[in-house]
């Protein structure tokens, strides 16, 4: 019987663990650093001269270039995620650039150095299409800071990824960002830098005068 509690209560406190500080959560400011080239995704106003056209999306070394900050929010504007709620595994999300407020975005334009899947940033205030939907695709039950995680984009099936090539000017010595189709390590992401949102770090009892979902 003391056996079966101890058990319970080391399952619930690993629970607990899981949705708790370690956990990646909605409304979290974050950098992701590609596992296999050591790149922070960052963005910038600088459209592709080609494809799209759209606001391009790179990688980076710097670690300090506020341009690399997403935040974590809701895959819809109708669809939202609670301020602080631990992000699940498979769940679906956006990441929002915080400096031009464009969503991280995919379509079946060809990238501009290797001929892969066009990665772009897309949209205005935050708003923009399906488009920008990815699903976070990590093991257990949530995503954890320390965890190695792939970002799967919800129209064409593809994963976020770095190709290894490196842009000249204007964005001279920054890494072509990708939609690939084949999962490996170019398409795994850790969470470094960032501004980690958590239920704790609100009071029920207060007021704030606004809302807690994005």
């Amino acid at each position: 019987m003391v056996n079966r509690f101890v058990a319970v209560f080391l399952l619930f406190v690993n629970y607990a663990q899981c949705r708790g500080p370690h956990a990646v959560s909605c409304g979290s400011v974050v950098k992701l650093v590609n596992v296999g080239h050591k790149v922070r995704l960052h963005s910038h106003d600088v459209k592709y001269g080609s494809g799209s056209g759209q606001q391009s999306v790179t990688g980076i070394t710097l670690s300090e270039d506020v341009n690399s900050h997403w935040t974590i929010k809701g895959p819809l504007d109708t669809d939202y995620c609670k301020r602080g709620e631990p992000i699940e595994c498979g769940q679906k999300i956006r990441l929002e650039h915080l400096t031009t407020h464009r969503n991280l975005h995919s379509h079946h334009f060809a990238s501009p150095l290797s001929n892969a899947q066009e990665v772009s940033a897309f949209g205005e205030g935050g708003s923009g299409d399906s488009g920008d939907v990815w699903k976070v695709m990590c093991e257990g039950d949530f995503w954890r800071r320390d965890d190695k995680v792939m970002f799967k984009h919800q129209d064409t099936g593809s994963y976020l990824a770095a190709s290894g090539n490196t842009f000249g000017r204007p964005i001279n010595g920054q890494m072509e960002i990708v939609g690939s189709s084949n999962p490996d390590g170019s398409t795994n992401w850790k969470v470094q830098e960032g501004v980690y949102i958590h239920q704790s770090d609100f009071n029920p009892k207060k007021s704030y005068g606004g809302h807690d979902e994005l």
